[in-house]
Formats: structure tokens, sequence, C-alpha cells
């Protein structure tokens, strides 16, 4: 497509003799917002690591802006506009919520101006951090604490940013506010993978899903096309809820 922004084709990707990703075709276009549903453990976090650099895939294709970036560094594939906010948030606790920022920015560190437009994007977005950047980050909120995930992310004005459950562990009014700093993100013009346990949550932000199986590619088509399909989504919520109520 030519406004494919990454174009993935045939990708492979094993973890020793263990192979996760069997050949996965998979578009991303210029402005758009993707869903990447699936169970525990079918290779969604394994497609975005092998993006972003931080897995060697076995074969395949990564097209980003129509060069290949399969195998890249993480360094390099952030420099071209890729940035990741990982599950967990991945945040450093005992550094302030201004030097967490500041390590988003690490591959552009000696470009002064770039990094307090950085810091200028992220506090737009997030007057609350403005108020607390000098809290250490482990002394935060969940709902906090993701926003400073997704304002690492944003300091290097990304052009595809790469989201591995948002919603996970917090409140459903936070989660409503951070879906609404996503559409605002997605519409200054940033692309958008969005990895979601709440299928729910996913499909109602994303205009295009895919469905992920065991390393294969179960479904690509339009995000309110995949609601209607109560076989594959079934899955997805009681993995959801079994992970809920363990909590």
């Amino acid at each position: 497509m030519t406004d494919a922004l990454l174009d993935i084709r045939g990708l492979r990707a094993s973890y020793g003799a263990v192979e996760v990703l069997r050949g996965v075709d998979f578009v991303v276009n210029r402005g758009e917002i993707v869903a990447l549903l699936g169970t525990n453990g079918a290779g969604k976090s394994t497609i975005l690591r092998s993006i972003s650099g931080l897995l060697t895939p076995d074969a395949g294709q990564i097209l980003f802006e129509g060069n290949d970036v399969a195998g890249a560094a993480t360094e390099a594939t952030v420099r071209l506009g890729i940035t990741q906010v990982p599950g967990g948030r991945g945040l450093l606790p005992n550094l302030s919520v201004e030097e967490n920022l500041r390590m988003g920015a690490y591959p552009i560190r000696r470009d002064k101006p770039a990094v307090k437009a950085g810091f200028e994007r992220v506090y737009a977005t997030f007057p609350r951090l403005a108020e607390r950047r000098k809290q250490l980050a482990g002394l935060m909120s969940g709902g906090e604490a993701q926003m400073v995930a997704i304002g690492r992310a944003l300091m290097l004005q990304p052009k595809l940013m790469m989201i591995d459950e948002l919603s996970l562990g917090l409140a459903p009014l936070i989660v409503q506010q951070l879906v609404q700093v996503v559409r605002d993100i997605n519409a200054s013009g940033v692309s958008m993978i969005l990895v979601e346990q709440s299928a729910n949550l996913a499909l109602s932000v994303t205009d295009h899903a895919y469905f992920i199986e065991k390393g294969v590619i179960r479904f690509d088509g339009s995000s309110g096309e995949l609601l209607r399909r109560d076989d594959l989504l079934r899955s997805v919520f009681l993995a959801a809820s079994a992970k809920e109520g363990a909590a």
C-alpha cells in the first residue's frame, strides 16, 4: 500500500527452539490506530519487540517508510521515529518524573532544543506531570505512572507509537482519560499500534484490527467486524477475566 507506514511481511521469530511468530503479515497505514488482539502468549509482544529491535526475527521483512528495519538496533529504530510504551510501564522508580522522561530523549540528548521541545510537548499533553516533574516515579499512582510512560515515548516526536496494555490495572475513569490522550496524540499525526487485554477498549478506539493466535494472524479487518466475531473474542474475554480474578 502506498500509504503504509509499517508493512510487515512473513515475519517469523522465536525464543530459543520455540517458534512464536509463524509468518505474520501486518500493516499500519499513516495516521491509523491499529488494534492487535490475542490471548496471552499468542505473539503480540513479540511483534512489538521485533519492530522496535529488541528481538531479531528469524525471517521476514519489517518495512518502515519503505526501509527494512528487521534486525536493526533499538537505538536505530527509535531514531527513525518508532517508540514503545511497554506493558508494566517500565519506569525507573528511584528517578524523578523529569529524569524518566529525559531517558526517552536519550538518542537525541545532545540536541538540546529537541529535548526542550520534547518536554514542552509532554507537559502540554499531561499538565499534571509538569506539576510533579520532581516527584519520584515510584511514588506515583498507576494512572500517573502510565502518563509518564506515554510521555517518555512522546519525547522524540514519534511517527509510530506502540502501546502495550494501556488499561492494565487502572480505574475506568483513568482509562477514559488516557483513551482521549491516545486519540489526541493520533490526531497530531502519530500512527499507533494498541495491544490490549480489553478487547472492547481496543476496538472502540481503532478502525482496523488484527487477531493473532499461536503466532498466526487469524483475523485482519475492520474493528467493527471483529467485534462481531464471538468465536475469536471469547478467548480474549476469558483470559482478561482470569487475569482480573487472579489480581
